[in-house]
């Protein structure tokens, strides 16, 4: 061990006892009343969350939002009554300098009811005080690297010499079952490689799953692997010794050169007669035989209900509170001094804190000169994503390996990486994570920061799980995910995304955008920077697109609403062709051959079919008339959905299988996507409806 094992000092004290206890008794009386949820955690853990809460957290109950504060994470979600029960007795105010409380007794009551501040897991910006959505398993704990890192890269650019704006440590606590799922490895992996000696994960070993004991597929040695990783390993044999708890968080508070995890040997269930240590304590609900018993094994009034004895909120104020209090005070001194030091540093911290955007952020983003060759929208990203970056220092982000691929590197002088010894650069090296990419950077998003992560579009599967929560937790993170269709060519169909569109625009809140040309992609990122509450991802693409033509063509502004008309707008049309991204290409070179023939046809370019549903229905239907129904929509993705814009009756041009690997301009013939199969589409359309109308009158 890179640490010795704890040992015991000197007995409890009755009100440390007491304030446990009711940490615990609240939880199982929750539980109970909600026949639902998860007591025994709470009923382990309570000694442990509550030594770190009552003697070490850095945290002021009156001013929850303070920005120094200690991240306290409770990545093993499903015990959130652990959470709700210190959210409560320590006082939390639900808003900075408030004094209504973030989690009232009655709250308490109704725990995992409708709309309830207490739900059945911790939801981040719904009760305050949760720093975190967490129940999906490794979700938290991987997001507690991404706040560590934040912490450490705000520090080094926002801490002045002797004023220590940001030094705040990130506490989690996790389950054997967050530390099985692959998410926590990647993450842990790379906290060990970027030695986040700010972090500590807390471990309940408790040994018990829903199915029963660990060991039917749980048996490696924990503390062996994260040596292995580079951290700090240290053991509490019990978790009811607060001692050893506090020995444990100690030797973390002096270590300055690696993350810590402490392995805590805890009994679900503690106290209950017959469900401690088994799977019955993980899931149910004790029972109301079981709830006394475990209230008689720790001296409580068997028949009490929510409980909360006289002297318990007392204490956590005569400790947490006084000591959070002074620490925040402390640290407005800190605040002014840097302030009165330097206006310009004032208004750096300004920015920050009230989440803005700084004057002429947007004022570098190029104009891309119309080209028949183009760029890849990878390659324009590239470009508007440097000349943002220079003006937004709280911008940040990286590639799990692909980022000369991705184009995602900020290059700009002293853009810099972000390493062991270099926490302050900006560009991040991932590795190969995509899973704990997409959970890290929701870490960094919630330290404040505009954090983004970049990889192929194919691998958003990967990263999924952190994508929605993002959209759940309204971050307003970004990701860049290049070679977005069959257009990778010869790597084949396990690189080539076909349902994963499909899949980013079903997920509610995220704002999916597939630019058509450089300049598209300039206008996303400007949306992309006005989101203050939802996140996005752009999906580019690897060949070259001609740089459309706005002298003569629409200008891409339209972006701002998800679809706009392109080409064709000053007259009804007689047919409407829909793309998106490498497609809408397609769709205009189908165009001029129609105005050639003296077709009134018409272009829409829908780059974000949320941007475009956002619009009000007179806009809608001024880009596509609910009286022309001669439509074809193309792309090289899933077809499902886009009968909503083509009409039941229109034709879509898309993808039906996996792709295949062959260069480029096969594979565009194999599937259909040229300017031909458009064309003969939009002729068919419209003799279709012609003779429809023909029928009918």
């Amino acid at each position: 061990m890179s640490g010795a094992d704890t040992a015991p000092k000197t007995a409890l004290s009755e009100i440390d006892k007491l304030s446990i206890d009711t940490i615990r008794t609240l939880a199982i009386d929750a539980v109970q009343k909600a026949n639902s949820g998860h007591a025994g955690a709470p009923m382990a853990l309570a000694p442990v969350a509550y030594t770190l809460w009552n003697r070490y957290l850095r945290y002021d109950p009156a001013h929850p939002h303070w920005p120094n504060r200690d991240r306290f994470v409770l990545s093993c979600g499903h015990a959130s009554m652990l959470l709700y029960g210190l959210l409560h007795l320590a006082g939390v105010a639900e808003k900075d300098g408030g004094n209504a409380p973030a989690v009232t007794l009655e709250d308490i009551k109704n725990f995992r009811q409708l709309d309830s501040r207490t739900p059945g897991h911790p939801e981040y910006h719904f009760t305050t005080g949760v720093e975190t959505t967490t129940g999906p398993l490794g979700q938290g704990v991987a997001n507690s690297v991404g706040m560590a890192m934040g912490g450490r890269y705000l520090g080094e650019h926002l801490n002045r010499p002797e004023l220590p704006l940001f030094d705040y440590n990130v506490y989690a606590i996790c389950s054997d079952g967050d530390l099985m799922e692959g998410v926590a490895s990647e993450a842990a992996s790379i906290a060990g490689h970027l030695r986040l000696s700010n972090l500590c994960w807390i471990y309940d070993n408790n040994t018990i799953t829903i199915e029963g004991h660990t060991e039917l597929a749980f048996g490696e040695e924990v503390a062996t692997r994260f040596l292995a990783y580079g951290w700090q390993v240290l053991r509490v044999a019990d978790a009811n010794d607060v001692h050893s708890i506090s020995g444990a968080i100690e030797t973390f508070l002096q270590s300055s050169d690696r993350p810590t995890i402490i392995i805590v040997n805890s009994i679900i269930g503690f106290g209950a007669p017959k469900k401690q240590n088994t799977s019955k304590a993980h899931s149910d609900a004790l029972g109301e035989d079981e709830a006394k018993g475990a209230k008689r094994a720790y001296g409580w009034p068997e028949d009490a209900q929510f409980l909360v004895p006289d002297g318990v909120q007392q204490n956590f104020s005569d400790n947490i509170g006084k000591r959070g209090a002074e620490l925040y005070d402390q640290w407005q001194g800190f605040l002014t001094a840097a302030k009165d030091a330097d206006p310009e540093h004032a208004e750096t911290l300004d920015a920050f804190f009230e989440g803005r955007l700084p004057e002429g952020w947007d004022r570098d983003i190029p104009v891309f000169e119309p080209d028949a060759k183009g760029l890849a929208t990878r390659e324009s990203s590239g470009k508007v994503l440097n000349a943002i970056a220079q003006h937004v220092p709280f911008m940040l982000g990286g590639s799990a390996d692909l980022a000369p691929s991705n184009k995602s590197n900020l290059t700009f002088e002293g853009a810099g990486s972000l390493t062991p010894f270099e926490p302050g650069g900006r560009n991040i090296h991932f590795g190969v994570r995509e899973h704990a990419m997409g959970s890290i950077v929701n870490g960094l998003g919630l330290s404040g920061l505009r954090a983004y992560g970049a990889t192929f579009l194919v691998f958003v599967d990967y990263m999924r799980p952190a994508v929605r929560l993002a959209s759940l937790m309204e971050l307003p993170v970004f990701h860049i995910f290049t070679h977005d269709s069959i257009g990778v060519g010869e790597d084949g169909p396990t690189h080539q995304p076909v349902e994963q569109l499909l899949s980013l625009r079903c997920i509610p809140g995220l704002v999916t955008l597939r630019p058509a040309d450089a300049n598209e992609v300039a206008e996303a990122y400007r949306v992309i920077f006005s989101l203050r509450n939802q996140p996005a991802v752009l999906a580019l693409s690897r060949q070259p697109l001609p740089t459309i033509d706005r002298t003569t063509f629409a200008s891409a502004s339209g972006v701002a609403k998800g679809g706009y008309v392109l080409a064709g707008g000053d007259a009804t049309p007689e047919v409407i062709l829909i793309g998106s991204g490498s497609e809408v290409q397609l769709c205009l070179q189908a165009y001029e051959s129609l105005k050639a023939e003296g077709v009134a046809a018409r272009v829409v370019s829908m780059p974000s079919w949320d941007l475009f549903e956002r619009q009000d229905e007179a806009y809608r239907e001024s880009v596509l008339p609910p009286a022309v129904l001669a439509r074809v929509a193309v792309e090289q993705g899933s077809v499902i959905g886009w009968d909503r814009y083509a009409g039941s009756a229109g034709t879509i041009i898309g993808m039906h299988t996996f792709g295949s690997s062959a260069p480029i301009k096969d594979l565009q013939a194999k599937f259909g996507f040229t300017p031909e199969k458009v064309l003969l589409a939009a002729r068919d359309q419209i003799a279709k409806h012609k003779n429809d109308h023909n029928a009918k009158h």
